[in-house]
């Protein structure tokens, strides 16, 4: 006993290096400068093949997507263009139902027992433009429906009974009672259709003929 214990007291190096981490740094425990490199290693994670959607699966899904959005954007554009876009008969090459403020399809009959001799009173007609209906002193509705809209700078022109005319109030044009312009500043006199009856209601129809009023060829055409 006192030979191990003389040894041990005897060799105090020994007995530091026995406990090495309060004594002196030891190399290799990453204590003091002498540090261990670190090296990190990211490992991706890979994913299995049949998770993996092919291009059939992905083309299906886009027109899939692409059917729901149309659809309801599709629904909303109907109403707008039907709106836009006045409805109309196609009997007659080009032609729509003339209407009348409310909307309605314009019968001859009906028209002719609330519409005077010299009558001229507005109708929906081609494109939506606003059109007189003319009936003639005899209380027959006219073959032709003039157009309202002013041939200066697009006013509507209004009916003068009193004076025969159409009398533009924009800028002091002046048309007589079949349209033709008599003062200007409008260079043009309004433009024509035909007036037909097809099934007894008026059909608005273009005109591409001589016009009777001036003998020349429509410039609306």
């Amino acid at each position: 006993m006192a030979s191990t214990a003389l040894s041990t007291a005897s060799n105090p190096t020994q007995l530091c290096r026995s406990r090495a981490s309060p004594c002196k740094p030891v190399k290799g425990l990453g204590i003091g400068r002498e540090r261990l490199p670190r090296n990190i290693t990211c490992m991706a994670g890979s994913i299995s093949a049949d998770r993996v959607p092919d291009m059939s699966k992905r083309e299906t899904m886009n027109l899939l997507l692409l059917g729901a959005i149309s659809l309801p954007t599709f629904g909303m554009l109907v109403p707008y263009g039907s709106f836009l876009v006045p409805a109309g008969s196609g009997s007659n090459a080009g032609g729509v139902v003339a209407k009348d403020k409310l909307g309605n399809d314009i019968r001859v009959e009906d028209w002719l027992n609330t519409h005077g001799p010299n009558d001229r009173t507005l109708a929906q007609g081609l494109k939506g433009d606003p059109t007189y209906l003319v009936v003639e002193s005899d209380k027959t509705l006219a073959t032709y429906g003039v157009n309202a809209v002013c041939t200066h700078l697009g006013c509507v022109v209004p009916w003068n009974a009193a004076e025969n005319k159409f009398l533009c109030p924009c800028h002091g044009s002046q048309y007589n009672n079949q349209g033709k312009v008599v003062r200007g500043p409008a260079p043009l006199s309004l433009a024509l259709v035909h007036a037909d009856v097809d099934d007894g209601k008026v059909v608005f129809v273009p005109w591409v003929e001589t016009d009777f009023r001036t003998g020349e060829d429509p410039w609306w055409k």
